[in-house]
């Protein structure tokens, strides 16, 4: 399974309208400080992608949100995410009609202290996420709209037939089981 990072996002095809921005670490004596979101940043933020909110997430190692049910936004809302500790694995599938990339499924590794980026994610695309680290995971989401119930869908997995590039299902456990067999994460970077 090809995990997307930063360094080989070059390499990849990308579903569309999704973007990776990295973020930079400034370090010194006194810590660190990334600047996470800025409204100059017009492929994250601008007219259409204002800010609204903000909220976190922490999650347990291992463990899958929503294990068998993809979440989707069908209309207003784009996510945009970023890991603050720990890491993920973010699945990105396209099934929109009319998309350049109907049918591709992207698998984001997400680490908060190597090469930190935050994701935009394009309405109607379903996604969800796994914690891959050993530890629990924060993720932080910066929505284009406020939180609503219309923008909330689930549409379950074997309703939506994503396949990886094998032909295969997904599913988390083959993500799960990729990372059991990998001798070291950073080896994918």
């Amino acid at each position: 399974m090809e995990l997307i990072t930063l360094k080989n996002k070059d390499k990849a095809t990308l579903v569309k309208d999704v973007v990776m921005r990295p973020l930079k670490i400034n370090k010194d004596e006194s810590g660190v400080l990334v600047e996470t979101l800025r409204k100059d940043w017009p492929d994250i933020c601008g007219p259409g992608r204002e800010f609204t909110m903000q909220y976190y997430s922490v999650t347990p190692p291992g463990l899958a949100r929503d294990e068998d049910v993809w979440h989707f936004h069908p209309t207003v809302q784009e996510d945009r995410f970023l890991v603050i500790s720990g890491e993920i694995v973010m699945a990105i599938a396209d099934t929109r009609e009319g998309s350049a990339t109907k049918g591709l499924l992207n698998l984001f590794h997400m680490r908060s202290d190597n090469d930190p980026y935050i994701l935009l994610v394009p309405k109607n695309t379903l996604h969800g996420f796994m914690v891959a680290s050993k530890t629990p995971a924060t993720l932080v989401n910066f929505p284009t709209a406020l939180y609503s119930p219309k923008e909330e869908g689930r549409i379950p997995y074997a309703q939506a037939q994503v396949k990886t590039e094998d032909g295969a299902l997904f599913s988390w456990n083959a993500v799960r089981k990729n990372f059991e067999n990998s001798p070291s994460q950073d080896a994918q970077h």
